[in-house]
């Protein structure tokens, strides 16, 4: 059930948390944040959002809002969709910043999962003699921090499969011809979700069969998304078109130990890992928990029926995003490889979180039942 925003603070939160999802292109590694300075007229004086890594955060941009209106934010109430940080980071602390600026009062959406923060910055306002109200868009500001939630709790990205299908579920045709499913509209709407990855995972299946570039074109993107494939024998070709974008970060898992053969790739700037497992492929988990420690919150996957159907098998796939087209193409490649079942009951649950028609086509966004607890 979703939670209650209060009456006095529903538009000045709502506003905040429409500022924070226009951040979440361009913030990570950190949090989308939005933050709304209003003053005890209840007139918004100033407004900001995270700013890419390295850049201020959202506060400090209402801050500075607010200043270059030339409004006085003492006695003012500070809403933002996540505590304030305080800590040093590649920033100042934003509760000192608040608390400089004679700020009275904050209403905040949820506390800060990171152990740098983890209610030090509602402490250390509430010790200045700062009002702190913490829920308010609390649901909300953390679907769109999902991906830096699960990597603080549980230190793996949110990992989101990507799949276009027939209306009978078929991905690609017998012969592999799978170019293509769904519209241009789609297409493009896939993109977006790319774009707000820190990654784009793929398997050496879909390099050998399509040769994609799986970059961002077709929405705007402020920088490209890692791409990371995943090659227990490292057979991508040196000629794969995944090369050619520049300015973008390749990362290759692999079960073999190659020095000569990874010398190629690492030729390329390209960083190979080897993750194996106890049946000689990549260890898709231990792959996962890698690119945490790379400050990776959202991977997007983008591959076949065989890496697709590994993911959920394993218990790693948190969220689908499905579009699928009104065709029926009948026998081919499905979704995901998935042992045969002997009942029904042993399938795995889903939940629709959203059904929106995309062009003639229809996106569907579902997760695994009880995903959304971690």
């Amino acid at each position: 059930m979703r939670p209650t925003i209060s009456k006095s603070a529903r538009p000045h939160m709502r506003l905040a948390l429409d500022l924070a999802a226009r951040a979440r292109p361009v913030s990570a590694p950190n949090p989308a944040v939005g933050c709304v300075i209003v003053g005890p007229d209840e007139r918004v004086l100033g407004q900001g959002h995270t700013q890419p890594v390295g850049q201020a955060h959202a506060e400090i941009m209402a801050l500075h809002d607010a200043t270059t209106r030339g409004y006085s934010t003492v006695g003012a109430t500070a809403y933002v969709t996540l505590e304030p940080c305080a800590h040093h980071g590649r920033t100042g602390p934003c509760c000192d910043a608040l608390i400089e600026a004679g700020i009275s009062s904050v209403v905040a959406s949820l506390q800060d999962p990171n152990p740098k923060v983890a209610g030090q910055g509602f402490a250390r306002l509430r010790a200045a003699g700062v009002h702190v109200r913490v829920g308010d868009g609390a649901s909300e500001a953390r679907e769109l921090n999902l991906g830096f939630f699960s990597r603080m709790v549980r230190g793996t990205p949110w990992v989101r499969l990507k799949a276009a299908s027939s209306l009978d579920g078929v991905t690609a045709l017998a012969n592999g011809q799978s170019q293509w499913i769904t519209s241009p509209e789609a297409r493009a709407d896939g993109h977006a979700w790319r774009a707000r990855a820190c990654a784009v995972l793929t398997g050496i299946g879909t390099v050998l069969q399509d040769d994609p570039l799986l970059d961002v074109r077709l929405a705007p993107a402020p920088r490209q998304p890692m791409l990371v494939v995943v090659d227990s024998r490292l057979n991508t070709p040196l000629t794969a078109r995944l090369w050619s974008v520049p300015h973008r970060r390749v990362l290759i898992y692999t079960a073999v130990d190659s020095p000569d053969r990874q010398r190629l790739f690492t030729e390329r700037g390209t960083e190979v890992v080897v993750l194996p497992n106890a049946q000689g492929q990549v260890d898709l988990a231990a792959a996962l928990r890698d690119l945490a420690t790379r400050e990776v919150n959202e991977v997007h996957v983008e591959a076949g029926h065989t890496l697709n159907g590994a993911l959920i098998r394993e218990g790693l796939m948190d969220e689908m995003l499905l579009y699928q087209a009104p065709l029926l193409l009948g026998q081919g490649q499905g979704i995901a490889a998935i042992r045969p079942l002997t009942a029904l009951a042993q399938g795995l649950r889903i939940q629709r979180r959203d059904a929106q028609p995309i062009g003639p086509d229809l996106r569907l966004l579902l997760r695994p039942a009880g995903r959304d607890a971690f």
